[in-house]
């Protein structure tokens, strides 16, 4: 336990006055399972919180013995002012501080994005179609990226279906051999 800071009176060195031990204990029992409840409620069932803030109250009893030494016939409306003051206090303290974020948000937090990897991969697979025949990047680019199915790529590309799909088969394979890093990729 820490010894109690001394202070400079009038010349002389004193250590502050504190609330006895016995008296303060007493305190506890007898205002703790109310002040607890009170603090409860201003804590919307924070259970930590209001157990924290019934120990704060505690202290500040502790630091002012005057208080206790007053003509009142009850402590409990001292301490739950002051309960009360530490529960403002905490709560704006918090509110100006950003949200606080549990362990279970983080855990259940998507990844984030890569979008640079997207970038090259688009550039690498757009380089690729540039190497392909005009008639087989034709039949990728209605089939995959206009998403059209096979009959209405063959209607909009004047081809039977059975050229569409044979087009599309023979694009593919040239493909994964200009980009044999993606294809090592999707094989693991």
């Amino acid at each position: 336990m820490t010894r109690p800071a001394r202070q400079q009176v009038g010349g002389a060195t004193t250590t502050p006055r504190r609330t006895d031990d016995r008296a303060l204990a007493e305190l506890q029992r007898e205002h703790g399972r109310a002040l607890f409840g009170f603090l409860l409620g201003l804590t919307y069932g924070d259970r930590q919180r209001a157990e924290d803030l019934v120990q704060e109250t505690l202290v500040r009893a502790w630091q002012h013995p005057e208080a206790l030494e007053s003509t009142h016939e009850s402590m409990r409306p001292w301490l739950f002012t002051v309960a009360r003051r530490l529960a403002i206090d905490a709560r704006r303290a918090r509110r100006a501080r950003p949200h606080e974020v549990g362990d279970h948000v983080l855990e259940n937090a998507s990844a984030a994005v890569d979008h640079v990897e997207r970038s090259v991969a688009a550039l690498d697979v757009r380089q690729a179609l540039g190497s392909l025949s005009r008639d087989h990047r034709a039949v990728l680019v209605e089939v995959y990226f206009r998403g059209l199915s096979v009959i209405e790529a063959a209607e909009v590309l004047g081809i039977p279906p059975g050229t569409v799909k044979s087009r599309t088969y023979y694009a593919l394979r040239a493909l994964r051999s200009a980009l044999p890093a993606y294809s090592a990729a999707a094989a693991e």
